[in-house]
């Protein structure tokens, strides 16, 4: 993905892309086409580029181990400044491009957002209940019957805690 910056006049200019998840870099869990919706602001010697990044991806469930497939966006914000880098500039989401610079490429940073919008925990839905500890039977199709211990009474505060969020 490629937007052309040369006679480029100053001012707001919008793109769209949907490209394949492999031809920016992208494999398992993603699939299909990546759509991104870019907003690009020149200003003299400076380019603000916003960008909004939709794409499929397929996941197991930290709960249950079913897969399912999941919408991801992500948004990110670049600035780009046309000339030379100065020493020690280690600054993130600036990037400096030569001063007879033709061409934006995106797909690093596509790529790269993508994998941060990938979530910590993967659940295929908000109340997955997950499976059973005794018989590994799927919560979500129904109960198990599996006998359930006694709780420890050192626990027994913090259930009546974890009780009364729920019933809020």
């Amino acid at each position: 993905m490629k937007i052309k910056i040369s006679n480029l006049s100053d001012g707001i200019h919008n793109f769209n892309f949907d490209e394949p998840a492999a031809d920016v870099g992208l494999e398992e869990p993603f699939f299909g086409n990546i759509s991104i919706d870019v907003e690009l602001n020149k200003i003299h010697s400076q380019i603000v580029l916003n960008a909004k990044i939709r794409m499929q991806a397929e996941f197991e469930c930290d709960r249950c181990t079913n897969n399912f497939t999941s919408t991801l966006t992500y948004s990110y914000k670049m600035v780009y400044l046309l000339g030379t880098e100065p020493e020690n500039t280690e600054a993130i989401n600036l990037t400096y491009l030569p001063a007879d610079a033709d061409k934006i490429t995106l797909d690093f940073d596509v790529r790269d957002y993508a994998m941060l919008a990938i979530p910590m925990k993967k659940l295929c839905k908000e109340d997955c209940k997950g499976l059973c500890v005794k018989c590994g039977k799927d919560l979500n199709e129904g109960d198990c019957g599996c006998k359930r211990e006694e709780i420890d009474e050192r626990w027994l505060p913090l259930l009546e805690l974890r009780n009364k969020i729920n019933n809020n």
